[in-house]
């Protein structure tokens, strides 16, 4: 769909615009949809003292513009059945970063996935209902991807999820 947008605007399909400066009115509503995602497009326009239909307008934008992904839940995974967590390194064979990408986000329980440099290529963050199920996710699916070379398991004892803060500065102030 972004494609045919792009296309429609004389780009090449597929071709990513060039994103747009925010302002300092974006950045608030950014702050407060980062603190809020439910936030009603009301609610927004009268924090950051612009219309409805202005605020309205501007997050649609900021989501065309892929700015915004997306809005979503902090979900407690413990409290969710999920309470074993980890993150997992993997090692992986060069230039299948986009194979294994796609054989990554098919997993169960994976909630991040990261290209990296260091010792490591990938960084994966796994939530599972127990250790038994981590070990079958890492030895029966990961360790089964063609192109993983080596994993490494870093149990999770214990999360903070700082979540965004209103006082808090962001780069986005």
């Amino acid at each position: 769909m972004a494609a045919e947008r792009m296309a429609d605007k004389g780009g090449e399909p597929g071709q990513v615009p060039p994103a747009r400066p925010l302002d300092s009115v974006d950045r608030a509503i950014l702050r407060i949809l980062q603190t809020d995602g439910r936030a009603s497009i009301r609610a927004v326009a009268e924090r950051v003292h612009v219309s409805r239909a202005n605020a309205y307008a501007r997050i649609n934008r900021l989501v065309e513009d892929g700015v915004i992904r997306g809005f979503s839940a902090r979900v407690n995974h413990e409290r969710a059945g999920q309470g074993a967590s980890a993150y997992i390194t993997l090692k992986i064979v060069q230039n299948s970063w986009r194979t294994v990408r796609e054989e990554l986000q098919a997993l169960p329980g994976a909630t991040h996935i990261a290209l990296v440099s260091g010792d490591f290529d990938v960084l994966l963050l796994v939530h599972t209902p127990d250790n038994r199920a981590l070990r079958e996710l890492v030895l029966t699916k990961i360790q089964a991807i063609p192109e993983v070379l080596s994993t490494r398991t870093l149990l999770v004892f214990e999360e903070t999820d700082p979540g965004p803060h209103p006082d808090r500065p962001t780069e986005l102030g």
